[in-house]
């Protein structure tokens, strides 16, 4: 098809277009016994535990269209759900795909969104099996259910952290909230200035962080092969503080966290300069970040320590003792959740 030409999804009807658009469907696991195409897919698990989590993203309120481009979408559809699994200590093999579609999407602008589910698929190993496909009234509706496996009773929760333990974070933080602020206020200047392009240069890992993120695969791996099991784990997509805490709640316990130990990357540095933003509070409420907040023994630092992509941030306490930051000042804040709201 050419590029401007655009097809109309009721030229194929519900099922045609779910065979047009899965007709590239690659099958890459072994337990894939059958995939798209049934009543239900069918998976062999060859005697592990499976894993499950679902996620659902809305046009307008999870993403924007305006600067959000349709193969970047289907990715980080796919990629944020993998984190989940990943946060279990888990290894995701296959997924599910549902969207919800109003008329304004052509057939074209629906394969531009599936070479982005594809080519995270194809990254991480992982298997589309299945979905389903609707019309809505406006915008676009994506629901996604990622299907882990682990070794049996070898998945890591959030409630198995004890006094004591090390917290540690993989990556970087803030910088996907920084890249959102770049991106909302290019936004605004365009609608109020149609024809001023975009002031983006030099700013693509911020970018990259909040279109395209990538679950934290290659940490997970390093942990199994070198024999540390967290004690408890989470991905951060609402932000340091509420992940922190959600820990904290699960496992009745308190904690403090160094703030001079949150790790940054330079540019997020800059821009929150730029922005006149606290680079602090970019971490611990911005979200979407998808790094991997975790509890290890304290036995384990010494071969933690040998990471660079891993950095400990502080360390789990009684519950009576409260969950605070220490500031590089060296006062003592109360950490409060003040990410993501779903509702708000």
């Amino acid at each position: 098809m050419q590029q401007n030409e655009r097809t109309e999804i009721s030229e194929f009807g519900e099922f045609g277009l779910i065979e047009h658009l899965t007709k590239n469907n690659e099958i890459t696991q072994a337990g894939t016994l059958l995939s798209v195409g049934d009543d239900a897919a069918v998976i062999d698990q060859f005697g592990k535990q499976m894993v499950v989590s679902t996620d659902l993203l809305i046009e307008g309120i999870h993403f924007d269209l305006m600067y959000t481009p349709l193969k970047h979408l289907g990715y980080k559809a796919v990629a944020v759900n993998l984190s989940d699994i990943y946060a279990m200590f888990a290894t995701p093999t296959h997924i599910t795909m549902s969207i919800g579609i109003s008329n304004k999407f052509s057939v074209e602008a629906l394969e531009e969104f599936y070479e982005g589910v594809y080519a995270a698929c194809q990254k991480y190993n992982v298997d589309l099996i299945g979905g389903d496909t609707s019309s809505c009234q406006k915008g676009f509706i994506i629901s996604v259910t990622a299907i882990g496996e682990v070794a049996p009773d070898k998945y890591v929760t959030r409630s198995g952290a004890k006094v004591n333990d090390l917290i540690c974070v993989s990556g970087n933080l803030g910088a996907a909230y920084l890249g959102l602020q770049l991106l909302e206020r290019e936004k605004k200047i365009f609608l109020e200035n149609p024809g001023i392009q975009p002031d983006l240069e030099d700013q693509s890992y911020l970018i990259r962080r909040i279109l395209k993120p990538e679950p934290r695969a290659e940490i997970v791996e390093w942990l199994q092969e070198n024999n540390i099991t967290p004690t408890s784990m989470i991905d951060i997509s609402d932000g340091l503080s509420s992940e922190l805490l959600h820990i904290c709640k699960s496992s009745n316990v308190g904690c403090v966290l160094y703030e001079g130990k949150i790790p940054f990357h330079p540019d997020t540095e800059k821009m929150a300069l730029e922005f006149l933003l606290d680079r602090t509070s970019c971490a611990l409420s911005g979200g979407e970040d998808y790094e991997l907040l975790f509890t290890i023994k304290q036995e384990d630092y010494e071969i933690m320590k040998t990471n660079a992509h891993i950095s400990v941030i502080g360390y789990i306490t009684e519950k009576e003792k409260g969950t605070y930051m220490l500031s590089k000042g060296g006062n003592n804040h109360k950490l409060i959740a003040q990410g993501w709201n779903a509702f708000s």
